[in-house]
């Protein structure tokens, strides 16, 4: 298995050898690429799913600091914490693979705590939102999460 994340086109796409398995709508930086700490952007290159945090968690769960909180997301909820970064259902932690790129230092993707994880309905896919991590819809994130090993690698481009 492999992933590779088109930041371009919002798109993740699963493949299997050369095959591809699925494809997903998603939602990258607002600010764009770049592995730089603290720039909220989705960082490039080649990672690997570090961690899977969130098997048997109920779809909409809300994690805090990778805990789930108990919390299952509703728009009643999402209207009292109106500033809250909704992190749902899922997530595949990524670590950068090119040291000095997106690993170690001042890039390091898994310092920065960058996720591919479940985001509220109201989020839009297909344009970038997020503040670095890679949202999907918390079905996709449930059905990705369950298909692939933790180590799978992870190429995330611009084009």
């Amino acid at each position: 298995m492999k992933i590779e994340i088109d930041a371009a086109k919002q798109e993740l796409v699963l493949y299997d050898e050369s095959k591809v398995v699925k494809r997903y709508a998603i939602s990258t930086s607002k600010k764009g690429l770049g592995e730089k700490n603290g720039s909220l952007c989705t960082p490039r290159g080649r990672h690997i799913v570090r961690a899977k945090i969130g098997a048997g968690q109920p779809r909409g769960a809300v994690f805090v600091r990778r805990r789930p909180t108990g919390e299952v997301w509703t728009r009643e909820l999402h209207e009292r914490y109106p500033g809250r970064d909704w992190i749902l259902s899922r997530i595949l932690w990524l670590s950068g693979k090119e040291r000095g790129k997106n690993r170690l230092g001042e890039v390091d993707t898994m310092r920065r705590y960058i996720y591919i994880h479940g985001a509220p309905d109201s989020a839009e896919m297909g344009k970038p939102g997020s503040i670095g991590c890679v949202r999907m819809r918390n079905a996709d994130i449930v059905e990705l999460f369950d298909l692939v090993p933790p180590y799978t690698p992870v190429e995330i481009k611009e084009k």
